[in-house]
């Protein structure tokens, strides 16, 4: 390839030029610092610079001693959660919650809001500080609309393009968009029954990430979450990383069936605790509360300014009006008792057809290993009209072969009926 120019600006714009013309590909491989600072008889801190400027904006990623590498760029849709409306298969691929078991509200204020009022209304404070209360001393709080808009606010308070963040590996599909969309590095850390494992984290962190991004529970597509031992260990580990931001997202959190273990030691410097709302009040009201140390709240507040990246006031009296209601507690104890025995169902019926599904497990999905890519049972399903997502989207280091269900509202008869022909399906012949 050929570079010419004198300063980094120069350099850095022929490259960008090359890219945008296709003469650059991804993974293709700039020349060595010295070497076209040889070519071009300019210091070499001159292409250090320029090459430090494309890693920077998103064009390249650094291999170390294998070199500066021209990054992949979204050129297709990527996958998501949710499935499209009306169609003719039974849906256990689309992640939601049960539309049965979630609240009827009101979009009534009693006034409306304007500039200049305080992001996050009395009335919703006052229910976040209850909710973090317990598992959180100190902290400040915010609203956002939902948890991945919280994490992706929260990594554009500290990171930029080209930074590496750790997290669990099979994946969250929204995380995997966030990191993606913002040209961050997603560095997929394995997991296991208990939780993301350490030995791997360890090592994570040794190489230098910049943020952790973990699930205590509700893991999605595994169901997993962190076991208490789990949880002492990375506080542990990450008591030694004071520097990375540790956001943790517990979605799931007043609908799960497993304690919640905190990993955040003291010594952590940015940190986050995101708790949602939209798995039991639904995804039109996907509010999140966001407890942090003071430092990540006043950044994060600067991108929820007053009356333009607020979340609304409508939404706020809205979940405000559903979660102060005097059955909310009876809603949330029923549904995240249908939850608990829509999983246990479906896990006994595919044990018994010799599948390896674990009976610790938690939130609206069961994860079902397999041997082999998953494209051709989910064909086969579908072919038989039942709908699922295959396992390998959510990969990022290694193949996530399996498949994930959806069981939010899967009853008893359908659950026998699915079991029992993906049972036929994966049967030896």
């Amino acid at each position: 390839m050929k570079i010419s120019g004198k300063s980094a600006g120069e350099i850095v714009e022929q490259v960008r030029a090359k890219i945008a013309s296709g003469e650059l590909k991804p993974g293709q491989t700039l020349p060595p610092v010295r070497e076209l600072a040889g070519l071009l008889k300019i210091n070499r801190n001159t292409v250090a610079t320029a090459y430090k400027r494309l890693i920077d904006a998103g064009f390249a990623v650094s291999r170390g001693r294998n070199g500066t590498v021209i990054r992949g760029f979204i050129t297709s849709p990527m996958a998501q959660e949710g499935s499209a409306p009306d169609m003719a298969l039974r849906d256990l691929a689309g992640g939601n919650p049960c539309r049965d078991l979630l609240p009827t509200v009101s979009l009534a204020p009693d006034r409306p809001g304007l500039y200049g009022e305080r992001a996050i209304s009395e009335e919703m404070e006052q229910i976040g500080r209850r909710w973090m209360d317990e598992d959180v001393d100190s902290y400040a709080l915010n609203l956002t609309s939902g948890a991945v808009d919280a994490v992706e606010r929260l990594l554009n308070c500290y990171l930029i393009a080209g930074d590496r963040v750790g997290v669990e590996d099979p994946c969250f599909l929204s995380s995997i968009s966030t990191l993606m969309h913002n040209r961050l590095q997603a560095a997929g850390v394995p997991m296991d029954v208990e939780g993301i494992e350490v030995k791997p984290l360890a090592e994570l962190l040794a190489s230098g990430i910049q943020a952790l991004i973990i699930t205590p529970r509700a893991h999605n597509p595994t169901g997993f979450g962190l076991s208490a031992k789990r949880a002492a260990q990375i506080r542990s580990l990450l008591s030694d990383y004071p520097q990375v931001l540790v956001i943790v997202d517990d979605h799931f959190s007043l609908l799960s069936t497993q304690d919640y273990h905190h990993i955040i030691p003291p010594a952590t410097r940015h940190w986050a605790l995101i708790r949602s709302t939209s798995k039991f009040l639904g995804p039109d009201l996907r509010l999140a509360f966001v407890a942090s140390d003071d430092e990540t709240s006043r950044r994060l507040r600067q991108r929820l300014n007053a009356g333009t990246n607020w979340v609304s006031h409508l939404l706020q009296k809205a979940a405000a009006s559903a979660i102060r209601s005097p059955d909310f507690h009876e809603q949330i104890e029923r549904a995240k008792n249908a939850y608990r025995v829509r999983r246990q169902i479906l896990t006994d019926l595919l044990q018994r057809h010799h599948f390896e599904v674990f009976d610790k497990h938690d939130g609206l999905n069961l994860w079902i290993p397999l041997e082999r890519d998953s494209a051709d049972l989910v064909m086969q399903l579908a072919q038989r009209g039942w709908l699922v997502r295959g396992g390998e989207v959510f990969g990022l280091t290694r193949p996530a072969h399996g498949v994930r269900i959806t069981v939010s509202d899967l009853e008893s008869a359908e659950a026998e009926a699915f079991a029992l022909l993906i049972g036929s399906l994966t049967s030896p012949a």
